[in-house]
């Protein structure tokens, strides 16, 4: 066997420690950013809270310039919004989906205080909680723990194997291989949500039924037919799958209900249930103030750190001293680390701060007839690049802010991303938001006959006498994106 050898040369843009902690930050809800900030102060006690305006004594501090400060060193606070990370995004314009969360009962904000909300438990955060609860090492959690990372909003794994071996050798110098990561997939996979951490589709839902199974017969029947008939199955080719398993119409009906209940995306569970009960903690609050549109960022958001007068009163000190002994000289360069490390986080909350209002701004700029009025049909056609542009900054931060982050308005409580929608074209040459012709075809469902309930062909007749060039394919994706059945389920004898 001949070996040959050639020379290659690739472009690659590694992000720093501080880089990818600073996107981390960027994703933390308000919810629970206290938390991450203790995290920070336990790991680093040259980091403390202190009062207002405290931590600016140290940038004119003789002693700030001491020592090599990462921070600088790998880059100001506003390059990091031009970074590509859309390697860690695992989402672009068209995914942006229709969730909104309300609060009806919205209640008048008092400027000197946050409006007390019962917290909503993050996907991410239940996940974790349950790697916690497993018998693993140190150097397994932490594998864990990055496949929990890599799943995305909706649950699913999928990032390659070969990829989270990579990040955990570059980023956090973790070896590992595909068996022991394989292993702990199929742990993750018993976790609630049933279905998470599932490769595709045909998988997530075989979680599900495994869960019930030997509680029913059509529960196996159900089984065997996403393992052998599951594209059959998807294109509704119902009398193929019957023939072939020698199926009853019972068995059939029995097959289709116990899959119809399933939940394609099991991780959308947690936050879909806040519907019902649960309020969240909003990052943003909008008063319209006599026609004037007024923003603010939950006060939580902007936390008073400083630097430790300790740590600072040890380097001084230090500093005094004439001749050093190696030990004396390790105690410095520690003490330098940390204060450096803390001037960092400062820095980096500060450059958060910063992005969430920039962002906002932009969003409520765009979208200012909506912010007015509370009416749906006010919303502009808008996509993450639209925000991006306006903004400088990279789309996939600008989409970071949309999924994580949500703003309270005198209509209800929305998450950013509820504002971001595709266009459509009216007969008059008009763009109208995506998310206008679903509500008209919301509104049009709900005033139907349940006796006679309207098709999908009748509801394109309808939507295109009101102007609206649509396609009746169309037309069943929105109404499958409203979780709204077909005609025939919605009739009422």
């Amino acid at each position: 066997m001949a070996l040959h050898q050639s020379l290659q040369q690739k472009l690659l843009q590694k992000l720093s420690p501080q880089q990818i902690q600073l996107m981390k930050l960027l994703q933390v809800p308000t919810a629970i950013l206290d938390e991450r900030i203790k995290e920070e102060m336990e790991e680093n006690p040259a980091l403390e809270q202190g009062e207002e305006g405290h931590e600016d004594e140290f940038e004119n501090d003789e002693f700030a310039e001491s020592g090599e400060d990462d921070f600088e060193k790998d880059g100001s606070a506003e390059e990091y919004d031009n970074i590509d990370i859309s390697e860690y995004v695992h989402e672009g314009d068209d995914d942006i989906g229709d969730y909104r969360l309300r609060d009806d009962n919205y209640p008048e904000q008092d400027d000197n205080k946050t409006i007390p909300h019962k917290v909503e438990v993050s996907f991410i955060e239940l996940m974790l909680q349950q790697v916690g609860m497993l018998p693993l090492t140190d150097h397994q959690k932490k594998i864990a723990e990055q496949i929990v990372g890599s799943l995305d909003d909706d649950g699913y794994l999928r990032r390659e194997i070969s990829s989270i071996i990579d990040d955990l050798a570059f980023r956090q110098n973790i070896n590992t291989d595909e068996e022991e990561i394989s292993d702990l997939i199929l742990q993750i996979q018993q976790f609630d949500p049933a279905g998470v951490c599932a490769r595709n589709l045909q998988e997530c839902l075989l979680l599900q039924l495994e869960r019930k199974s030997g509680d029913e017969k059509s529960v196996e029947l159900a089984i065997k037919v996403l393992e052998k008939y599951f594209d059959e199955f998807t294109k509704k080719h119902y009398e193929k799958i019957q023939r072939a398993l020698n199926l009853t119409d019972e068995d059939l009906r029995a097959i289709i209900a116990q899959i119809v209940k399933l939940n394609p995306k099991p991780g959308g569970i947690v936050t879909e249930s806040g519907k019902g009960g649960n309020y969240i903690i909003p990052d943003f609050f909008i008063v319209n103030n006599n026609g004037k549109l007024e923003l603010t960022l939950n006060s939580k958001n902007a936390p008073d750190l400083r630097i430790s007068e300790g740590y600072r009163d040890m380097l001084k000190d230090y500093d005094k001293g004439t001749k050093k002994d190696k030990q004396q000289k390790e105690a410095v360069l520690f003490i330098k680390q940390k204060i450096d490390s803390a001037k960092w986080f400062i820095d980096a909350i500060k450059q958060r701060q910063n992005t969430l209002l920039n962002t906002m701004e932009a969003i409520m700029d765009y979208q200012h007839d909506f912010f007015l009025t509370g009416d749906e049909t006010d919303l502009r056609p808008m996509i993450l690049k639209d925000i991006a542009e306006r903004t400088n900054l990279d789309i996939s931060t600008v989409s970071r802010v949309a999924n994580s982050k949500f703003v309270q308005t005198e209509f209800g409580t929305y998450r950013l991303k509820f504002f971001f929608s595709e266009s459509l074209q009216t007969d008059s040459g008009e763009e109208v938001s995506t998310r206008e012709v679903k509500k008209i075809l919301t509104d049009l469902i709900e005033e139907e006959s349940k006796k006679h309930p309207y098709s999908d062909e009748k509801l394109t007749e309808m939507l295109q006498e009101k102007g609206y060039n649509i396609a009746r394919r169309t037309v069943a994706k929105y109404r499958e994106q409203l979780n709204i059945p077909v005609a025939r389920l919605r009739k009422i004898l």
